[in-house]
């Protein structure tokens, strides 16, 4: 069974979200900006969510983790809690 490790961020809107990626792509660390503007409890740790596997997200969620580029910022994903930037930190 496939397995994938991620971090994400969560906000309310799609232009924070666009806003946070150009800062995360302009050299900002992922896991500082998620500290400082994720909705998710996980924001405290940099946005780790760990290693899961397929169905334990939501549907939208997986469809990126596990068909999205490893080691890009991906995103805005839209799902019932908000706009996330998600970044594949490992895949196997």
């Amino acid at each position: 069974m496939p397995q994938a490790s991620a971090r994400h961020l969560l906000v309310d809107s799609e232009e924070v979200c666009l806003e946070l990626k150009k800062e995360i792509e302009g050299g900002v660390d992922f896991a500082e900006v998620a500290k400082a503007n994720s909705l998710c409890p996980s924001g405290a740790q940099g946005g780790d969510l760990g290693t899961f596997g397929p169905g334990q997200m939501v549907k939208e969620f997986d469809q990126v983790v596990f068909h999205g580029e490893v080691g890009k910022v991906l995103g805005p994903v839209k799902t019932q809690f908000g706009y996330h930037l998600l970044e594949v930190t490992s895949r196997s």
